[in-house]
């Protein structure tokens, strides 16, 4: 008999420790299911964000439509397209954003800030080839 099938026989004698017998194997899983402190503090910082965002576009400047309904999706430091169109962005973990959007021939590019589940933050682009800008607004749904 092997020295661990030993130390599990001698549990036997103790019915009271008898549920301790598993106690390496559930700590060996812990220690290899655990992140390091590092990786842990990463991920939360990353997924602060995460979630899809509906961002309300206003017009303040040019002869673009106002009022446009979006929707984003956040992934760790990513911005990504929740819908139709080009998104490519990111945004830090103090929730400074940096937006580039494409639809077709119509361009814009925008910037802001995130803070729990709201935002906001301003824009500027090329609309159906009118020159534009103006504010966003942003909910976490």
């Amino acid at each position: 008999m092997t020295r661990f099938q030993r130390s599990i026989a001698c549990l036997n004698a103790f019915p009271g420790l008898r549920s301790l017998r598993w106690l390496p194997v559930f700590a060996a899983l812990a220690a290899v299911a655990t992140p390091s402190g590092a990786d842990a503090a990463t991920r939360r910082a990353a997924g602060v964000y995460d979630g899809i965002w509906n961002v309300v576009f206003a017009t303040t400047r040019g002869n673009c439509s106002s009022g446009y309904s979006v929707p984003f999706t956040v992934a760790g430091n990513r911005v990504l397209s929740a819908g139709g169109g080009r998104v490519s962005g990111s945004v830090n973990r103090t929730g400074a954003v940096a937006v580039k959007v494409s639809v077709g021939a119509s361009k814009a590019s925008g910037g802001g800030r995130l803070a729990g589940v709201s935002g906001a933050g301003a824009w500027s682009g090329i609309i159906t080839g009118d020159r534009c800008s103006g504010t966003w607004q942003a909910t976490r749904t």
